[in-house]
């Protein structure tokens, strides 16, 4: 039986540098101005790639990625601001499913719910379960607690407790980013199943700048290191 190839896609250099630092037999090239390695983690073969900040550039590297290298999965890993008192810096949340917060066709005759996608005609994008519950339970192997739950995407950092709320109020969700949801719309309408496993650096309040400073880097080892024993279990 063929491996599995996984295409792991992170917004920043401390989000998958980890990960190629891991990497056998690594090879580099550069497709649609990204920089894709691949080669192997454990017995698994994979495609890494930082995207750059924000849902633009998430979505281009998903769509070069899948056109390019044709992977049978993509994880989205990185890190995330909490939407919930239960969800604490350093604990790492799973997405069940993913929103782009910042679409918005309420009006101008449309009258589609906040978040609704044209063409694919979903608000909650569906992870994908079986690797959803892999992911989950090797983070509680690593003694880091996990969530699962909807995570939101836009281009905001948000730092801000309304905002927060209105996340949580309007979508379930229980963290947020500016990357996972981008990457889900291209991985749904291309059907490609995905996932998106975030490490918590920030309660996503006021007070978030000054904690992200503090725990970015932290947080995003967290995620390599459940992405990486994950990568190594697999069969």
């Amino acid at each position: 039986m063929s491996k599995k190839l996984f295409g792991i896609i992170g917004a920043m250099d401390i989000e998958v540098d980890g990960l190629k630092a891991t990497m056998k037999n690594m090879t580099t090239e550069v497709r649609g101005g990204i920089e894709f390695a691949v080669g192997t983690i454990g017995e698994q073969n994979v495609v890494v790639a930082k995207c750059g900040i924000g849902k633009v550039f998430a979505a281009m590297c998903a769509q070069t990625m899948i056109l390019c290298y044709s992977p049978d999965v993509v994880i989205n890993t990185g890190i995330a601001g909490s939407l919930s008192n239960e969800v604490g810096v350093l604990d790492m949340v799973i997405a069940k499913d993913v929103v782009e917060y910042d679409m918005d066709l309420s009006a101008g005759g449309f009258g589609n719910p906040v978040g609704k996608i044209p063409d694919i005609d979903e608000i909650h994008m569906k992870c994908d379960e079986s690797i959803a519950a892999s992911l989950a339970k090797v983070a509680d192997s690593t003694g880091i607690k996990s969530f699962s739950g909807t995570i939101a995407s836009g281009d905001t950092f948000v730092a801000d407790s309304k905002k927060k709320r209105w996340l949580s109020d309007t979508f379930g969700a229980i963290a947020c980013e500016m990357e996972g949801a981008a990457i889900g719309q291209i991985c749904t309408f291309r059907k490609v199943p995905f996932s998106v496993v975030r490490s918590i650096s920030d309660g996503g309040n006021e007070d978030a700048a000054m904690t992200y400073a503090e725990f970015a880097k932290l947080a995003a080892d967290n995620s390599i290191r459940v992405l990486k024993a994950f990568l190594e279990k697999q069969q």
